[in-house]
């Protein structure tokens, strides 16, 4: 009996070892959707020396985008606006800065949603080793895009769901920063 058993349990522990030996990849460790878009986007910023970008969000006539970029950081904010032609005006003379700076004090609060990508390489559902994460801002909360959803009090499940909303968000905000910046070239 012994014998028989050790045949069966020597082949099952070798594909254990086998798979214990495997490289592990998380589900984490999943490319970014948004990170072409972002390289686009801040070369272009940098090729026209801007450090900020705003347009028009296409989803609604009072849903504005502005983004502002340091190397290796960048902050982008979407929000309703109190006073859409005000916004206008200054997004019509370039006044990009401002645009950003109104969408974050003079919008409408539940509206804001704020996103940094602390690699300006577009969103990633975890910190990379020696690197900044990113974070989301909306809806009444925030959340830190490290891999810790346990930190957040969440599942993995809904982490992940929280991310690829906003990165959603992200890509479309970038897309419209990007058709803004391509109209004025």
């Amino acid at each position: 009996m012994h014998t028989l058993a050790a045949r069966l349990l020597i082949p099952c522990l070798g594909a254990a070892l086998l798979l214990a030996s495997a490289p592990f990849t998380p589900v984490l460790a999943q490319d970014s959707k948004s990170a072409s878009l972002v390289k686009e986007l801040t070369t272009l910023m940098q090729q026209r020396k801007l450090d900020s970008v705003a347009a028009r969000h296409p989803a609604a006539d009072d849903l504005f985008v502005a983004a502002l970029y340091f190397p290796g950081q960048l902050l982008v904010v979407t929000a309703r606006s109190t006073a859409p032609a005000v916004v206008n005006e200054k997004l019509y003379r370039g006044e990009f800065r401002d645009v950003y700076i109104d969408l974050n004090s003079a919008s409408i609060p539940e509206t804001r949603v704020m996103i940094s990508d602390g690699g300006a390489d577009g969103l990633r559902p975890r910190r990379e080793e020696n690197q900044p994460f990113d974070t989301h801002d909306g809806d009444g909360k925030s959340i830190r895009f490290d891999g810790n959803w346990r930190e957040d009090r969440m599942s993995e499940k809904d982490y992940m769901a929280s991310f690829a909303a906003a990165e959603e968000a992200y890509i479309a905000a970038v897309t419209a920063l990007l058709t803004e910046l391509k109209k004025t070239s």
